[in-house]
């Protein structure tokens, strides 16, 4: 039997210590003091999801190179070994380029939950519509995954859109990352335009309008960065409806600032000025984690950097075209005339197509 190749044996020496780490995991998973606390569960059983895909697909890259070498052994004696040997390669081609890619370099977060924040921008009564069609968007598209959806914050108008928006994604157990929230809605980070004729347009004109839309990590408290008290400023007022109409006789919403990042973030949802509170540092960690990430990535070399993953709103990243029911995503030069089912939910092959050229882009900088 032939040695393996030089390729191989540098995959299989990447694998085997997360396959000792996949060792250590699945044992803790059995631990008393992990099984009893939900978090640590949690977590644990997070890493697990991540790494099992990844020590089966060693262990099928090893199966194979193994059974093709002997059939290459053997193929100048029997042509049966020949015509094996031949669809052994075609099936190691397959693991090998899955293998590759579960090995290259991603981002930590992306098996966790998501928070997701749209906010109303240019186009005034009409952009906050647009708010609205998009949490539909994300919405449906989760119902379609069977993740759920934990809504945070919410400024409406009283057209029925939103000024602002901010929801939590739940999937219902840890999984492969990018199937995860975080790791599938992060590319949504930044500026959707929409060109139609606005419900409040009486000449039937098209216009142009825009929603910003930030996606962070849902962070569990124990990972997410250390807040200073002192760093914070913390003001409570009155929740509000519809055109300011008064919701609550107590001072019940909450705003937070963060002073050093100047990172603002309101809640009022909650009849609780406690439960308000607790949401809005949920978000603030998430926030300040996300930017902690985006300046390490800044600082990175070109090649490392990401050219599509982003959390920026100021960068125009798709536009909703109604009259042509196009989609068109700037990032990849994805078009597509199905608006309608994309914002029916059907946001599957938009998805799809950033994960791959972001998985590109990550092969790309490993060098592989």
């Amino acid at each position: 039997m032939s040695e393996p190749n030089e390729r191989l044996r540098s995959l299989l020496a990447a694998v085997d210590p997360l396959r000792a780490e996949y060792r250590e995991v699945e044992a803790r998973m059995s631990d008393p003091s992990v099984v009893s606390d939900q978090r640590a569960m949690r977590r644990v059983g997070r890493r697990y999801a991540e790494l099992g895909p990844v020590v089966k697909a060693a262990d099928e890259h090893r199966r194979l190179s193994e059974d093709l070498a002997a059939a290459r052994e053997f193929a100048d004696e029997d042509e049966s070994f020949a015509q094996e040997a031949a669809e052994l390669e075609e099936q190691l081609a397959v693991v090998d380029a899955r293998l590759t890619r579960l090995l290259a370099p991603r981002d930590p977060n992306d098996s966790a939950d998501a928070l997701v924040e749209i906010k109303s921008g240019e186009g005034g009564e009409e952009s906050a519509l647009f708010a609205g069609d998009l949490f539909g968007m994300y919405r449906r598209y989760a119902e379609s995954r069977g993740w759920k959806i934990e809504v945070l914050d919410s400024q409406d108008t009283d057209l029925g859109g939103y000024k602002s928006l901010t929801f939590a994604v739940h999937a219902p157990s840890a999984g492969d990352p990018d199937q995860m929230p975080y790791g599938t809605l992060k590319f949504e980070g930044g500026v959707h335009r929409v060109q139609r004729v606005p419900v409040t347009e009486s000449q039937g004109r098209i216009h142009t309008s825009a929603a910003g839309v930030l996606v962070v990590p849902d962070v569990d408290d124990d990972d997410a960065i250390e807040i200073n008290p002192d760093d914070l400023r913390i003001d409570v007022y009155r929740s509000s409806g519809k055109g300011g109409q008064g919701v609550n006789t107590t001072d019940s919403a909450v705003r937070i600032t963060h002073l050093p990042s100047g990172i603002v973030v309101t809640c009022q949802n909650e009849r609780s000025q406690l439960q308000n509170k607790e949401q809005a540092m949920r978000i603030l960690r998430a926030r300040l984690v996300a930017r902690a990430e985006e300046e390490a990535a800044a600082s990175a070399s070109e090649a490392r950097r990401s050219q599509v993953r982003t959390v920026d709103r100021s960068e125009r990243i798709r536009t909703y075209n109604f009259p042509e029911n196009r989609i068109a995503d700037h990032r990849i030069g994805y078009k597509a005339h199905n608006l309608d089912q994309v914002l029916n939910g059907d946001l599957g092959p938009v998805v799809a197509a950033l994960q791959e050229a972001d998985t590109a882009d990550r092969l790309r900088a490993a060098g592989a």
